[in-house]
């Protein structure tokens, strides 16, 4: 690999550092000097190989290794190179390792020299790569030294390369320790600054230091105030708001949202039109998230900023919203699109208008704009009505998948089906004709309710034909499955039962292929008595909670599957069995009060799940809520997952559930989805929390 810039000065000292002692993410750390002169080659792929090994190795996923601190001083002597292309990638890399903006302890005076001078105080890299440090100690050990080089930033900050200038400003808001400095510096780049996204990223580090510093950076907000006003560009103004709203929110115009609809219009008409040529670069991981970027990337960053933001203020960011998918140009309108999904996963609100506006997008000749618009529909479920009109003429036109044996269901298909609109039920009939099923299929008829009955048939012919040893047996049956049992459809007995007769018992995932089986069983109820004898045989086996709850199910005798179900509870069993067996109990009632020993022990485990799983079951069982609310109350608090789960049984309980209301009040009054509290970003985190919002207002009304 050739290397030019003077590697005798840039990389001086690397060949002496032992780096086959020091590891990274993928071992040792052998490869770090070729990585590290990469990023100082001629060659633009070469340099953006180098940068995606760094994060892929050295900095894996925002890790510190020994490996990392011995980087940093030649990563700062490689930012200082003037001339040397790339170098704003390298300052964000210094960035990234320093530390994230929540976890800086940057404050006021915090300066890490002894004197205050600009010295960037390096250390040798061996003085850095301390392996005996701990995960905690190193990401100190990376941040204190970012902070002490943090004196080329200041200079970074006027460089010849406008990247550079781009990167500089909210690293040196991070690492800095003289804020006044740092606010006057910043200050005077936005008068000099002829780059536009540069200045854009100097009022982004004025946000940053008014959060950093709070009432210490009064002149920063000040002077993003300044910036919001009319005497300046549309961008820049709406970085100045979007950093505003999170940092000094009283300070935000009363007329935010037409302002700021106002300026992406006008600034939309300034810059260069949608459709711009295809970004090239190199097979990298780096390459491929340049690819993937907005064709209006500025735009994005601009309205993501005041969208995140607001937070909350679900009202003017649906306003917001309608103005930018309003927009003429269509970048606008696709960045709106991503930005609303971000707000309907996190945050609760009436969301029909945008809702049908993003169902508008449908019928643009864009295909970016679609795709967006598919994507965010298909996760809305119910809450896509509004636009199902403009799906089902998107899947009646002929987009769906008919018979073409794709691996995955066309996506408008399956956003339509997933809304439980009846107008997808043609097109499913059209997939399920030919052999090629994908496999989402089955699951999505099962949201379509009575209106798919018309499928069942074919669902049956499929099933027939799914091999029954196949690695992905279970991976084609279970979706089917799932769907005929939806339907209760007894006619696809005998294929069900094939499936359980004939899979071999090396088979992949058998396990979970019978108790898929014989939850399809337990669906189909007293109209599956053929399957009697097949289902007792699995009562002594790995299968046996399952098969004793379809066959309680289908018989209607309790007494059989008691044994079975009460083994089941054993603390030396599984945990999910136990769990398992708990519902199974819960579903028989009063007559399965032989098990409350061992419910009344489980609903004591040390695990939230079969905690919540015991209790439901010892109020179905014994209708005392004494044992039952003290644990909701602990599992609603402890994981959000468990409360759909406690809901469900509250609607149950009635009145007796009372003393837990105050938490369904509350969950009513959150603006925020529950799972949103808990980090989820799952396809059915939307669904799951309309449900569960559905089962806090019956409760209520139950009691």
């Amino acid at each position: 690999m050739a290397v030019t810039h003077g590697e005798d000065t840039v990389f001086r000292g690397i060949d002496e550092v032992d780096w086959a002692s020091m590891e990274h993410a993928y071992g040792s750390a052998a490869d770090v000097p070729g990585l590290l002169r990469g990023l100082a080659s001629p060659l633009p792929q070469e340099r953006e190989a180098a940068l995606d090994g760094m994060y892929g190795a050295v900095h894996h996923q925002g890790d510190v290794y020994d490996s990392t601190l011995a980087s940093i001083p030649f990563l700062f002597t490689l930012a200082g190179r003037t001339g040397l292309p790339d170098r704003g990638g390298i300052v964000e890399l210094l960035a990234s390792i320093g530390g994230s903006e929540a976890g800086d302890d940057t404050a006021y005076g915090a300066d890490d020299t002894e004197d205050g001078e600009d010295s960037q105080g390096l250390q040798s890299p061996d003085d850095l790569g301390d392996p005996g440090a701990s995960g905690e100690d190193k990401h100190a050990m990376a941040r204190a030294a970012v902070r002490a080089g943090a004196g080329l930033f200041l200079e970074l900050v006027t460089d010849g390369d406008p990247e550079v200038r781009r990167a500089a400003p909210s690293a040196l808001v991070r690492f800095h320790g003289e804020p006044p400095r740092v606010l006057a510096l910043l200050s005077d780049r936005l008068r000099d600054e002829p780059d536009d996204a540069a200045r854009l990223a100097l009022v982004e580090a004025l946000g940053l230091l008014a959060r950093l510093y709070g009432s210490s950076a009064a002149p920063a907000v000040d002077r993003l105030v300044s910036l919001s006003g009319p005497a300046h560009d549309p961008g820049l103004r709406l970085a100045a708001l979007g950093q505003l709203a999170s940092c000094a929110a009283d300070r935000l115009p009363q007329d935010l949202v037409p302002t700021v609809v106002g300026l992406l219009h006008t600034r939309s008409q300034r810059i260069r039109p949608a459709g711009e040529p295809v970004r090239t670069s190199s097979d990298t991981l780096l390459g491929s998230l340049r690819r993937m970027r907005p064709a209006d990337e500025e735009g994005a960053r601009l309205l993501r900023t005041l969208h995140q933001a607001l937070g909350a203020r679900t009202g003017d960011r649906i306003a917001l919203l309608k103005g930018q998918l309003s927009s003429p140009n269509t970048a606008d309108r696709c960045n709106a699109v991503w930005m609303s999904a971000g707000l309907f996963r996190e945050w609760r609100g009436a969301y029909e208008e945008p809702v049908a506006l993003i169902g508008e997008q449908l019928g643009s000749d864009e295909e970016r704009l679609r795709s967006a618009a598919v994507s965010v529909l298909e996760f809305l479920f119910t809450l896509a009505a509004p636009a199902a009109d403009r799906l089902a003429a998107l899947v009646e036109s002929g987009s769906a998948s008919r018979g073409s044996g794709a691996a995955t269901l066309d996506r408008p298909l399956k956003a339509l089906a997933r809304c439980g609109d009846a107008r997808a039920v043609p097109a499913l009939a059209e997939v399920l004709r030919h052999p090629g099923v994908p496999n989402e299929t089955g699951y999505a008829i099962g949201y379509l309710g009575p209106s798919a009955a018309p499928l069942a048939p074919l669902l049956r012919k499929r099933l027939a034909e799914v091999p029954l040893d196949s690695h992905d047996t279970y991976d084609r049956a279970a979706p089917l499955l799932s769907a005929l049992g939806a339907l209760r459809y007894t006619e696809a007995l005998p294929e069900v039962l094939r499936l359980l007769h004939g899979a071999p018992p090396e088979l992949r995932l058998r396990d979970s292929l019978v108790t898929t089986v014989a939850r399809t069983l337990g669906a189909f109820g007293p109209g599956a008595r053929a399957a009697v004898p097949t289902l007792r045989d699995l009562l002594t086996g790995e299968n046996a909670v399952a098969a004793a709850d379809a066959l309680r199910a289908v018989e209607g005798d309790p007494e059989e599957v008691l044994p079975a179900l009460l083994g089941a509870l054993d603390p030396e069993r599984d945990a999910a069995g136990r769990r398992a067996a708990a519902e199974a109990l819960g579903r028989i009632g009063a007559a399965a009060a032989p098990a409350l020993p061992g419910l009344r022990r489980l609903a004591g485990s040390a695990e939230v799940w079969e905690r919540t799983a015991a209790a439901c079951a010892l109020w179905d069982v014994a209708g005392d809520p004494g044992p039952v609310l003290p644990v909701f109350r602990e599992a609603w608090r402890r994981n959000a997952y468990t409360r759909r789960t406690i809901t469900a049984c509250l609607v149950r309980m009635g009145g007796a559930g009372a003393p837990v209301h105050d938490l369904v009040r509350t969950e009513l009054a959150s603006p925020r989805r529950h799972r949103a509290r808990s980090g989820g970003h799952g396809s059915h985190d939307v669904l799951d929390d309309e449900l569960l919002l559905r089962d806090c207002r019956t409760a209520l009304e139950a009691a």
